[in-house]
């Protein structure tokens, strides 16, 4: 079992100079109140520069994350998952464990009434892998627009 980041429910990162985290598990996750809690809308981070490393070579994995969440009581500090973010980039873990990791850590952060997270991977050894993830059916009636990230074609 991984070491989950730190969490605060109030922001201690904003308006600081703050070094990039060595670790996923030495950054800090911050959220904030939901405006809006009585209203069931979706937030999205894209990060299409997403970077680990392979855990058996130490060689660069580089994704397009895709979050999307329905934010109850809290929303995620966009600092704090820049960070967050940023930490992997000297991580060892296969794309599925990043993925699944990034989204079962915003989901014990925030305990939101829904969230998904795809990863989509760059290929290494020819082969692109997406990983998809969610925490269950999004709520009735939500507009939820498509991640927008085609599938990998190559050069064409």
């Amino acid at each position: 079992m991984t070491k989950k980041p730190k969490s605060h429910a109030a922001p201690t990162l904003l308006g600081k100079q703050v070094a990039l985290p060595a670790s996923p598990q030495d950054a800090t996750l911050e959220r904030v109140p939901n405006p809006h809690p009585d209203v069931d809308y979706v937030t999205r981070f894209a990060a299409p520069e997403f970077t680990s490393l392979c855990p058996v070579t130490g060689q660069p994995d580089f994704a397009h994350l895709v979050i999307d969440f329905v934010p109850a009581r809290w929303l995620v500090e966009s600092k704090s998952l820049k960070l967050y973010l940023g930490a992997f980039r000297n991580h060892g873990a296969f794309h599925e464990d990043c993925t699944v990791r990034i989204g079962r850590d915003l989901v014990a952060l925030l305990a939101p009434k829904w969230l998904r997270i795809g990863g989509y991977w760059y290929p290494r050894g020819g082969i692109p892998i997406d990983v998809f993830w969610q925490t269950g059916a999004p709520p009735a009636g939500l507009f939820l627009p498509d991640q927008g990230v085609p599938p990998y074609r190559g050069r064409g």
